[in-house]
């Protein structure tokens, strides 16, 4: 066994390191630094070449005798395996990058040399230098490999963040050069070769959004009325269709099950989540401004006991913060959270650094908030960042408070749960803290795992009764409807792709059983349309995290809570059904 082990080990190293070799952009992220000054050029030639890799690679892996290695080994080649099969599914049958124009953005290959301190300034400098340089061939590989009509919601978020790119390369690369005095700039790196490299860069940018401009405009025109979820005559539609939704499902949560399968369930446990959130409604009531009892009650021509639901939300979200509030609430919940994990010992808190932080504009119109911690192959000390977006600047009022009514100040703590303490923020610091013998767990994250951790973790804080702003019914109202909202992002998921769910049918869904403000359905349509598989993670996950951590109570009774959590963490990051066959075997 141990020769079996060094020879996989040997295997993964080296296809690790042809994997990020061939991803760039993906090697920076993890916090590999050996290729940080290039971009992938993304040219149809690359893609074939990097589908014929992967699937030589994969049968490298499949060629090895599981057997024969040791239990965390043959998690590795697993793992490693289903990775393989995902990164050659992308150019070879999803093929998304003809069709999806944010894919081309470099903005966040160029943020992160900046945002984080991993090296000093002058060797992050030359890595932009050199990022930027190449953005003109990669934005014109880009368009070479666009094939056909591009979806509107897809053109419509890659110009919007494109835009975001152009105030990176130049306000924030301004703001750091200001920052850095001639002597800390790399001694072979002029500072005209930089600002060359950025003209360049930033020409390309404006050509290549004068080319989105152009595809956004010449799809409208033949498209008829404007419906992101529909291709008309001039966008092609989003939705990548049942069999490949169904495939990439499969590879994304690891856990098996059909779409169909997977629908069945959701929908059962949103009728089982609505009779929760409706028993705390009826337990809590209205109340008024001043705390007292509100003596309304629904006369049962609004939705009966479902308005009661809204009337309790509603009282909730009159308490909302505003963007000049929203980043100090978001750190002081962080504390609270901080602190109260400890006071319980739910799980075990390490004094790891964190920023929270506004969300830069190149990854605004997907997510409201997020948590970007350094690469799991990071060598450096540095700080994990939350980031928050702001409502943005270019929404009405009416959407600006709609907006807010949803994140309100219970929501908010609720979502830091998620995002931070004890969610992900403390999860992937015990992720760090895994050290194997490949670097396959540390590259390569279960996305379902991580955002199911976190929907538990909101589970678990309202369990301990954890009072946010001083209301703990108030969290688990909030907590309740993030319930809601999970379980509808993967009815969302599968209905959109594989059925054609309709706009209008899917914010009757949202607004309704969901409870959610009309900004945020909406927001949730398009994001259910710009991406695929992934919405499904959180309710998949939830599901197996929260039953692997009941049979590993019931597998090791004499444990503390504390103990089985950190126990459930300390594997790094893998599906459940891997972390299953080391816990309970």
């Amino acid at each position: 066994m141990p020769d079996a082990d060094d020879a996989f080990a040997a295997l993964a190293r080296s296809t690790v390191d042809g994997m990020l070799e061939r991803r760039p952009e993906l090697a920076t992220l993890l916090g590999d630094h050996s290729h940080d000054g290039r971009l992938a050029i993304g040219t149809a030639d690359y893609y074939d070449e990097l589908a014929r890799w992967c699937g030589d690679r994969l049968a490298d892996v499949q060629r090895v005798d599981l057997d024969r290695l040791s239990a965390e080994y043959r998690v590795d080649a697993q793992i490693l395996a289903n990775e393989l099969e995902l990164c050659r599914f992308g150019p070879a049958e999803l093929r998304e990058h003809e069709w999806n124009p944010v894919l081309a953005n470099p903005g966040r290959a160029i943020y992160l040399l900046l945002a984080r301190d991993f090296a000093p300034l002058p060797d992050r400098l030359r890595s932009v230098a050199q990022r930027l340089a190449a953005v003109p061939e990669a934005l014109a590989a880009a368009r070479s490999v666009a094939a056909g009509q591009l979806p509107r919601v897809h053109l419509e978020t890659a110009l919007s963040q494109f835009a975001g790119t152009e105030h990176l390369i130049g306000t924030e690369l301004d703001r750091v050069l200001a920052g850095a005095s001639d002597g800390l700039l790399p001694g072979d790196l002029v500072p005209g070769d930089l600002a060359a490299g950025r003209a360049a860069a930033l020409d390309a940018i404006a050509g290549h959004r004068r080319w989105l401009e152009q595809r956004l405009a010449d799809g409208a025109h033949d498209a008829g009325p404007p419906d992101a979820g529909s291709p008309g005559g001039g966008f092609r539609d989003p939705r990548i269709g049942p069999e490949l939704f169904a495939r990439k499902l499969e590879l994304t949560l690891e856990s098996g099950g059909s779409p169909g399968e997977l629908l069945a369930r959701a929908q059962a446990d949103l009728d089982e989540a609505t009779a929760q959130i409706t028993e705390l409604a009826a337990r809590l009531g209205v109340r008024t401004g001043d705390g007292r009892p509100d003596d309304r009650r629904p006369d049962g021509a609004g939705g009966g006991r479902g308005e009661l639901v809204r009337q309790v939300l509603d009282s909730l979200a009159a308490d909302a913060p505003d963007d000049a509030t929203i980043l100090g609430l978001v750190r002081r919940a962080y504390d609270a959270q901080l602190a109260f994990v400890r006071e319980q010992a739910i799980v075990t808190v390490y004094d790891d650094p964190v920023d929270v932080i506004e969300m830069p504009e190149i990854d605004r119109g997907v997510a409201v908030a997020y948590c970007d911690p350094p690469g799991p192959l990071e060598t450096a000390q540095m700080p994990t960042f939350v980031a928050v977006s702001p409502a943005p600047g270019d929404w009405t009022a009416d959407r600006v408070r709609s907006f807010y009514r949803e994140y309100n100040r219970h929501m908010v703590q609720n979502l830091m749960v998620h995002e931070a303490m004890p969610g992900h923020v403390l999860q992937l610091g015990h992720a760090r803290r895994f050290s194997g013998g490949t670097p396959v767990r540390a590259a390569f994250w279960s996305g379902s795992f991580v955002e199911g951790w976190a929907v538990y973790a909101e589970e678990l804080m309202a369990g301990h009764g954890y009072p946010g702003e001083g209301n703990p019914d108030a969290v688990r109202m909030q907590q309740l409807k993030m319930r809601l909202r999970m379980i509808i992002n993967t009815i969302l998921d599968v209905r959109v792709h594989c059925a054609g769910l309709p706009e209008a049918e899917a914010m009757a869904l949202m607004t309704g059983r969901g409870f959610q403000e009309e900004g945020e359905a909406a927001g949730k349509w398009r994001r259910a349309l710009l991406t695929s598989a992934q919405l499904s993670t959180y309710y998949v996950g939830y599901t197996e995290v929260s039953d692997l951590a009941a049979r590993l109570r019931e597998h090791r009774p004499q444990w503390s809570e504390r103990q089985r959590h950190d126990e459930l963490l300390a594997h790094g990051s893998p599906a459940a059904r891997h972390l299953r066959s080391l816990l309970l075997t």
